[in-house]
């Protein structure tokens, strides 16, 4: 049973960070490495002014569809229809209710984003963990879910929240040998890792006969953005823009000309905002393994370790002057642990932080939770 209403978010059950104490359990990109938007929106808005936006007109800006389906293309997505949505939990959301009745179960990593575990039973549906490691989820846990009948899978290609894991072509492969065997199951990738990692996609679509494929500006421009690519197979996608039409309508077509304009402008540079997010993972959990303490944290904004006792961990950490995320927020039946996002973590920062991780965890041979 939940302890709270089902649309009760687990972000929204926190402990409030204390004054003079660093918060690193927000989760949230820096804020110095997104780019500016005052000239996109207002070059969207001078747009908007020539040529606006009526009822009736199409749901995706034309010139972000072409640009969205040529990286796309770029990635080997397989081709199909394009919409947008208003984050990538948005997208999800609809993709779920395009296809899935109460009761079905949906095959969720573990541990793995803690509002998409909010989302799937505030819809009526069952949840099945799956494990995830450095590579992403685990073949023999999907097949087992998909086998005890979970009709929809859903994977974070890249940027993996809270662990960081990136699924590799090897396991790419795995994966797309055991969808194989299931071609019912509708297959959701998450990609809101796009911009800000730099390791290759291995997309899994196109194996099974519905699937959907998500890629959020978010993380790399800005979470107030609200904006999600969405493509499919036809049917997919045809179901969730005729429902979107029937509720808000559209997303907005200023916003996405914004969009526009921060790629065309070429207004992030993705190669360094990936590299800056990787040096500050690296250096953490370079300086966490000097203590012998084992961390993830292959791509993303976060670094996930696992700890034999959560509660004191984050505990001693906050009376050490560091906020940290409980890994409850993340996890079903996975070990326990505790996330720590990197993104604004400063070099001179990093070595305080992992003494106090040592000291919280308390002597290396007390550490046999692996």
């Amino acid at each position: 049973m939940r302890s709270k209403p089902a649309t009760t978010g687990r972000d929204y059950v926190r402990m409030d960070v204390p004054e003079g104490v660093r918060d690193v359990a927000n989760g949230n990109p820096d804020p110095a490495l997104l780019p500016s938007l005052a000239k996109a929106f207002a070059a969207a808005g001078e747009l908007g002014d020539r040529e606006p936006v009526l009822y009736g007109d199409a749901l995706v800006e034309p010139e972000l569809q072409r640009i969205a389906r040529a990286e796309l293309d770029a990635d080997g997505v397989p081709d199909g229809p394009l919409t947008v949505a208003s984050g990538s939990l948005d997208a999800i959301e609809r993709v779920l209710a395009a296809h899935l009745k109460p009761g079905d179960t949906v095959a969720v990593e573990d541990p793995g984003w803690g509002s998409l575990l909010d989302l799937v039973p505030a819809l009526g549906l069952r949840t099945a963990p799956v494990g995830v490691d450095d590579e992403g989820p685990l073949p023999d846990d999907v097949q087992r879910a998909l086998t005890a009948g979970a009709r929809a899978l859903i994977v974070t290609d890249r940027a993996q929240n809270p662990t960081g894991a990136a699924v590799t072509g090897t396991r790419a492969r795995a994966l797309r040998a055991v969808l194989r065997k299931h071609p019912e199951t509708l297959l959701i990738e998450d990609d809101h890792g796009h911009g800000i990692v730099d390791l290759p996609l291995h997309p899994l679509a196109g194996i099974t006969r519905h699937w959907a494929f998500v890629r959020s500006v978010a993380k790399a421009y800005g979470p107030d953005l609200r904006l999600a690519v969405l493509t499919g197979d036809s049917t997919t996608v045809d179901r969730v823009s005729g429902r979107h039409r029937l509720g808000p309508g559209w997303v907005s077509r200023l916003t996405q000309r914004a969009v526009v304009r921060l790629w065309a402008d070429g207004a992030l540079d993705t190669h360094a905002v990936a590299a800056a997010y990787r040096t500050r993972r690296d250096l953490l959990v370079d300086a966490l393994a000097q203590h012998n303490i084992e961390a993830h944290g292959r791509t993303g904004l976060n670094v996930w370790l696992p700890v034999p006792d959560e509660t004191a961990a984050v505990s001693r950490l906050l009376h050490a002057g560091w906020a940290v995320a409980p890994g409850a927020r993340f996890r079903m039946s996975a070990p326990p642990g505790i996330r720590i996002t990197v993104a604004t973590l400063k070099p001179d920062e990093v070595a305080p932080l992992a003494d106090a991780v040592a000291k919280a965890l308390g002597p290396a041979p007390n550490r046999t939770y692996m």
